[in-house]
């Protein structure tokens, strides 16, 4: 007989958006709140963010809110919803402030303010120049909000269940009733029974082969809402960082632009300059990303290979040691060189997406067009779309949502927990899991997991990565089809049930192919190139057909689009230009 537990909020994962929900939820005594995680919770990865949290505090330079949303919704290329934007840029001081007051030891200027840098495409009095925004911890900001959140809601006395799985969310009748998990440790399924439950699942990077995110970041939350009728906003736009350590994508903060760093081709030419004349290495990512690739493509890439160098040299020991001591050992451990003395070899690498599940600015999950939303049921970081970042994320703007509409999120649900009852569940989704469970952990013979994850992201790496084309995304759509019809019969070699890694990584390739088709539907139909979606068949953004959101709904492997209108408040579209 299946576990059932019963509590007012469940929090679906605790990175950064998750435990600052939790932290707030947890100030409502009558609110009982738990955290699922298939982690242990300071494994998450908001750990690995490293340049900074974006915020117009001013403490180096002068800086306001309005800049940093005008910055926010240039780098989207204007498919950002402005009234969202505003929110996170208006709440973003307060915020930083507010992790300050709860022990985040951040960087410090001379005079005891919390130190700044500069970062890619925020500027001051609306593009003029580069501003330092980005308020940071060394190069271990990620790493810093999610230890100082933890600790906060270990305070509070926030209930934690680690390494739970969810397998499917309890929904009847338009609402969310709780989810169902698999224990890890067990290998038993639970059922957990809430009024409101929140997805903060994070990222979907392992659906490509050259990525920065763990191998955690599989997109469980979007499989989740998909499989249940909701649908997934803007998914043809995931973004790739343009500085990945080159063949294996581990990250090197925009911080080393931000303090100076130069990107540089074969050549040793600084090649930045032709590309973004003004802001040069710090423009947006996109721009920085598809530069790259152009050098690379003309011959320019180091040694004939596929990457240039990132070239910060002539910063000083000082400066690497102290402001940049994780970028130091990442390159010392990995690559035996030494950043101080040596530039460093890198190629972009998938990194973040923009899109996600759509939410309003509190947190609620919406289910069509028409912006209603599901009872019960609410979304904030990665793994939602606000939409904060349109087609293209700002650097330092992924952890300042987290925290933002985190917090946003966890109050709404204390408000909705406040007056919702506790609505029936039924077994059936407990049953549909077990079933699907057990065939997977049984089955005698099939593909393995391994192969089917392999073929996809290496597919993903050629045919639906920086530049896009009509030929290279029909290929990729018709290899996707066999890839979920050979999906359905994967099996595994390990029967145990006890921390069975193979059965649980099987369930997660099953989701990734699925999110692989809906991506790819998403930018085979989006005919223009706008932020991180290039196709070289329509070079050119298209306002007056696609400044749009899409939503796409799938249904037994069929992929439905719609869409949905960009809010636009005081910044009307214009041409990029860095």
């Amino acid at each position: 007989m299946a576990q059932t537990h019963t509590y007012d909020a469940l929090v679906i994962g605790a990175g950064g958006a998750g435990l600052m929900a939790a932290t707030y939820l947890q100030d409502h005594p009558d609110v009982k709140t738990a955290v699922l995680s298939k982690l242990y919770p300071t494994r998450s990865h908001t750990g690995a963010a490293q340049g900074g949290i974006g915020a117009a505090l001013g403490n180096m330079g002068e800086d306001n809110p309005d800049w940093h949303s005008f910055d926010t919704v240039k780098g989207s290329d204007y498919l950002g919803d402005q009234d969202a934007i505003e929110i996170m840029c208006g709440d973003a001081p307060e915020v930083v402030y507010e992790l300050e007051h709860m022990g985040l030891p951040f960087s410090r200027t001379e005079d005891g303010r919390i130190a700044q840098r500069r970062f890619g495409g925020h500027t001051k009095n609306y593009g003029e120049e580069p501003v330092r925004r980005s308020c940071y911890a060394a190069d271990r900001t990620g790493h810093m909000i999610l230890q100082t959140l933890y600790q906060q809601s270990i305070r509070k006395g926030v209930e934690f269940h680690d390494e739970f799985h969810v397998l499917d969310l309890i929904v009847e009748d338009g609402s969310c009733r709780g989810v169902v998990a698999l224990e890890l440790e067990t290998g038993e399924l639970h059922q957990f029974r809430s009024k409101a439950t929140l997805l903060a699942t994070g990222g979907h990077g392992q659906v490509w082969s050259t990525t920065s995110n763990a191998v955690t970041l599989t997109g469980d939350g979007l499989t989740l809402a998909a499989r249940n009728g909701i649908p997934l906003q803007d998914l043809e736009f995931y973004q790739f960082h343009p500085t990945g350590i080159y063949d294996m994508g581990i990250l090197i903060t925009e911080g080393v632009r931000g303090e100076g760093g130069i990107l540089r081709n074969n050549e040793g030419e600084r090649f930045m300059e032709q590309y973004a004349p003004n802001l040069k290495d710090l423009a947006s990512r996109d721009v920085v990303s598809r530069a790259i690739y152009k050098e690379i493509r003309a011959g320019r890439g180091i040694d004939g290979k596929h990457h240039v160098h990132l070239d910060a040299t002539h910063l000083g020991q000082d400066v690497i040691e102290n402001k940049l001591p994780e970028i130091a050992d990442f390159c010392r451990t990995y690559l035996g060189l030494d950043p101080v003395t040596t530039p460093m070899p890198v190629e972009p690498t998938a990194h973040y997406g923009m899109g996600g599940i759509p939410t309003d600015v509190d947190g609620r999950v919406e289910v069509d067009e028409q912006g209603n939303t599901m009872r019960g049921l609410y979304a904030a970081g990665e793994c939602a779309c606000v939409s904060v970042h349109g087609a293209n994320r700002l650097g330092t703007n992924a952890l300042l949502e987290l925290v933002v509409f985190g917090r946003r999120a966890g109050n709404a649900m204390a408000e909705y927990c406040a007056e919702a009852e506790l609505e029936p569940a039924g077994e059936a989704p407990m049953e549909q899991a077990r079933e699907a469970v057990e065939t997977l952990r049984t089955r005698d013979s099939g593909e393995r997991p391994a192969d089917i994850r392999r073929e996809m992201q290496e597919l993903m790496m050629e045919n639906v990565s920086v530049f896009r084309t009509q030929e290279l995304l029909q290929e990729a759509k018709e290899k996707l089809v066999d890839l979920r019809e050979r999906a359905k019969s994967i099996a595994i070699d390990d029967r145990r049930k006890t921390f069975n890694t193979d059965l649980t990584e099987a369930w997660e390739t099953v989701g990734m192919v699925e999110l692989a088709q809906v991506i790819t539907e998403c930018a085979l139909n989006r005919t223009e190139s706008r932020g991180a979606h290039s196709r070289e068949d329509y070079p050119d953004r298209n306002d007056d057909e696609w400044l749009k959101h899409t939503l796409a709904f799938r249904d037994d492997g069929e992929v439905e689009l719609r869409y949905r209108p960009v809010t636009i408040t005081k910044f009307e579209p214009k041409e990029r230009t860095y």
